[in-house]
């Protein structure tokens, strides 16, 4: 019997594909990386019995990257890599893709492909046929690889995907291709150049990475455009007249000047005074028209993005996610469309009937269903999948809060595409006043329509209605000058942008909460009160140095001319070389011309931050100087000596102090301890050599723990105790620095122990080792403050296997996970010294994963 494999986007997806397509019915197992199961059942394709296998990816198979040698940033030119040679990696080399897929592809017929239906759908594709060809069975099948194309994870689509197999898209797949080796060319030339020279200059930029992005720059750019809209604005005064009248019942009506407001004061107070006169207001015309409200389009991502943002309070990458979660649990149709208008196919009626039993909207849907479905409006087809519609009833209790705001939504603005318009009276009544003509207007509800659905929508409900006759005279109560000042226009809204960047072409649907994610991350802008998104003073001077250099590297322009080529690739009409070919060779001109007047730019740093010598506070002294070295304390963390003109990374995200004003006994340099709290990671460690490993097999930025010195008593050789059972190759290694609250973490991963309070002097017997293969510790308390059993002031003992250790020991991990035993070598300092650690016996196993539970 013939197989036939098929390959999902995500786990959740592939169990929901073979859950629809086998009835029910299919058999579960675990595949080689335990990530990615794999569902087993038997069923025909092409007429004749096959056995399906149905697995995943989890996301992208591969990325890529520079080969190795280029990714050293102290060694390579920025402008090598718009030339260098780039390679595909696993994207998750610990899950293993590629070799599971090959595994389960071994002697298969088929190979059916169920990923997302988009551009980088149709790339995954091929990176999955890449991983699997070599694997399958050779055949003479013309036609081996087909592509399923769906839009809703419901039985009807995806068994009527799988009735009509397609084949990948191979200039899709390229267009994907090209688009990621130029955000890799581009962005990575001008991100190390940029971040290299002004962080070797600056100590306050607050960001660990300046980076430029050909989509994430032009972002920044409408932030900051609107950032000197308002700092150039000049507010000016103007006077308004407010004049009260009374109704015939006793109400009392602030009428609307119909010259809407003066900028001359003198003006204004003439006229105020000629109505003050007056004591009659007239009725001269009344006017009422029947007006309506139009229903929605049908939803796309944009405005899907749109819509969270100001009405939810949610980001737009927090909503797209959302969004993708409801999708695979089949709540929702796929999410990433810019289609908004509903095939003529598109069943409407049965996804109605779907919703109906909700107490949530089960009434409105039921009054639809009575009144007729109304046609939806005309909106955009852009060929790609159907708008986003819900496609399963969810409940406040199937989802969590966001989740069912979103969906809440989504539903909602569904049964409002296919209602009736809001219709309304809008009535208009002027009078006069002297020379003056006031009015007053109000709106009368004749049907609500989609608003009944999304209150939001609805007219405001506390518009005075008045009735008024024409020629009617009623006395003014009030005239009187009120004063105001313009007002600039407020900071750009993450709905705006959204707009803005569909506007001129920035990005995908794909990727536009991705950019905007980013500037948010890189500290550019901050996201004020409203979702308003504020551009920092790092933001603004970077935008304002490439508006000064090159004025195209900010503007949207250069991007949507890309994004147009890509789409030609996409569709077969470009060639994929000579697209990237004149992209690259045209931004390696401009980042030439960028490095030359980069001093441009950075006479904008030099008004707007401190440099590193006036930065941070005196910690530890350099080795080569022996004069101190200010810690720079905004990010990225670091050292910097400015008598030697040289800075010293550290690591991020922590506390740095000084060590006991200790020194590396290899370069002199005095050594500080980094660590983020008292339940997490710590270990000291050597500026210079966390820079520039003093040993080949030491990878940079390794501390203490990772040290090969074979005798520094802050080294892995002297503090190592025994090999992490959770992760590979990883060793447990005392944290010397950590007395009196004593640590034992590992160097690989997140796992620590507490241990031994209070205790005066921890020290790990280099000579002596228990059964289970850890090293002993040796620990000795001062008499008034011992914890040890019998108040013994001094014990030797295993931290895994001495029971009287056990009340004195804690674990911790930052991700709590249960323990993965692989059968490895003992720890890593007997390995490097050429000789195997005993892995612990079986029955001391149980011990030792019960400090992993």
């Amino acid at each position: 019997m013939k197989t036939a494999l098929m390959v999902a986007e995500k786990p959740s997806l592939a169990s929901s594909l073979a859950n629809i397509l086998s009835n029910g019915r299919s058999n579960s197992r675990k595949s080689m990386n335990s990530a990615c199961p794999v569902h087993e059942w038997s069923g025909t394709l092409f007429g004749e019995p096959v056995i399906f296998k149905m697995t995943s990816v989890c996301g992208h198979v591969m990325t890529l990257d520079f080969n190795s040698k280029f990714n050293n940033w102290d060694k390579v030119d920025p402008e090598e890599l718009f030339s260098c040679p780039t390679e595909k990696k696993e994207a998750s080399p610990k899950l293993r893709i590629p070799a599971m897929l090959s595994s389960e592809a071994r002697g298969v017929d088929f190979l059916i492909l169920w990923l997302d239906c988009d551009k980088e759908g149709e790339n995954i594709c091929f990176e999955v046929i890449d991983a699997v060809k070599s694997s399958m069975k050779r055949s003479g099948e013309v036609n081996r690889i087909w592509r399923a194309k769906f839009s809703a994870i419901t039985a009807k689509d995806i068994k009527g995907a799988m009735e009509r197999l397609d084949f990948p898209n191979r200039n899709e797949a390229m267009s994907v291709d090209a688009r990621q080796e130029l955000d890799l060319r581009i962005g990575c030339s001008f991100t190390r150049f940029q971040t290299k020279y002004f962080q070797g200059k600056y100590g306050d930029l607050d960001s660990s990475l300046i980076s430029y992005g050909p989509c994430q720059t032009p972002t920044l750019g409408f932030c900051v455009q609107r950032h000197d809209e308002i700092r150039r604005f000049k507010p000016e005064p103007y006077w308004v007249i407010q004049v009260t009248i009374q109704s015939k019942d006793g109400q009392d009506v602030v009428l609307n000047w119909e010259k809407g407001r003066c900028f001359e004061r003198d003006a204004s107070n003439s006229l105020l005074q000629a109505l003050k006169k007056q004591q009659i207001a007239t009725v001269v015309s009344i006017t009422q028209q029947e007006k309506s409200k139009q229903r929605p389009l049908a939803l796309n991502s944009v405005e899907l993005m749109r819509a969270a943002s100001t009405g939810l309070g949610m980001g737009p990458h927090h909503a797209m996610q959302l969004a993708e979660r409801l999708y695979t649990q089949g709540y929702i149709s796929y999410p990433r469309t810019e289609t908004s208008h509903y095939s003529d196919n598109f069943e409407l009626l049965p996804a109605l009937r779907t919703l109906q039993k909700s107490n949530e909207w089960g009434q409105e849907i039921r009054q639809v269903l009575n009144n007729g479905l109304t046609r939806p409006r005309n909106g955009k087809d852009c060929g790609d999948h159907p708008p986003i519609t819900p496609t399963m009833l969810a409940s406040r209790n199937d989802l969590d809060g966001d989740s069912w705001k979103l969906y809440d939504f989504i539903v909602r603005h569904f049964i409002a595409t296919i209602s009736k318009d809001c219709k309304y009276y809008s009535k208009t009544v002027t009078f006069k006043i002297g020379s003056e003509m006031f009015t007053y207007n109000w709106r009368t509800l004749i049907d609500a329509g989609f608003t009944a659905i999304t209150p939001w929508k609805a007219l405001p409900k506390n518009e005075l209605a008045v009735n008024f006759e024409r020629d009617e005279k009623l006395n003014i109560k009030d005239a009187r000058l009120t004063d105001h000042m313009t007002s600039p226009p407020g900071y750009l809204t993450e709905s705006e942008l959204i707009s803005m960047m569909e506007k001129h072409g920035i990005g995908t649907d794909a990727s536009i909460p991705v950019h905007i994610n980013n500037i948010s991350q890189r500290n550019y802008v901050t996201v004020a009160t409203g979702r308003r998104l504020v551009p920092t003073n790092l933001g603004i001077v970077l935008v304002h140095g490439y508006q000064k250099i090159d004025k195209q590297l900010v503007e949207p322009t250069m991007r949507s001319t890309i994004e147009d080529q890509l789409n030609l690739i996409a569709k077969g009409e470009a060639n994929y070389d000579r697209v990237l070919r004149q992209t690259i060779e045209a931004f390696r001109q401009k980042y030439l011309y960028f490095v030359k007047s980069i001093e441009a730019m950075d006479s904008l740093f030099e008004v707007s931050f401190t440099t590193l010598a006036a930065s941070g506070k005196a910690l530890s002294r350099c080795g080569k100087c022996r004069r101190y070295m200010k810690l720079i304390i905004a990010k990225p963390s670091r050292l910097h000596c400015s008598h030697c003109d040289e800075t010293y990374n550290l690591p991020q995200n922590g506390n740095i102090r000084i060590y006991k004003e200790l020194k590396c006994p290899l370069d002199d340099f005095e050594l500080v301890t980094w660590s983020t709290g008292n339940k997490g990671r710590s270990y000291p460690l050597c500026p210079y050599c966390y820079n520039q490993p003093a040993f080949r097999d030491m990878k940079k930025h390794s501390g203490c723990n990772l040290c090969l010195h074979p005798t520094c008593p802050q080294g892995f050789y002297v503090n190592g105790i025994a090999s992490c059972l959770q992760c590979d190759n990883g060793v447990l290694v005392l944290d010397p620095s950590s007395g009196p609250k004593w640590k034992v973490g590992c160097n690989k991963c997140d796992v620590i122990f507490h241990l031994f309070e209070d205790a005066h002097k921890i020290t790990v017997e280099e000579s002596k080792e228990c059964d289970c293969g850890a090293q002993l510790l040796k620990i000795e308390y001062k008499e008034e403050r011992t914890r040890l059993p019998r108040d013994l002031i001094e014990m030797t003992g295993c931290l895994f296997c001495c029971e009287e250790f056990g009340y004195l020991v804690e674990k911790f991990r930052a991700q709590a996970s249960k323990p993965v035993f692989n059968s490895r070598q003992g720890r890593g300092k007997a390995k490097h010294k050429g000789k195997g650690k005993p892995k612990p016996p079986k029955d001391k196993m149980a011990q030792l994963a019960s400090y992993f539970v």
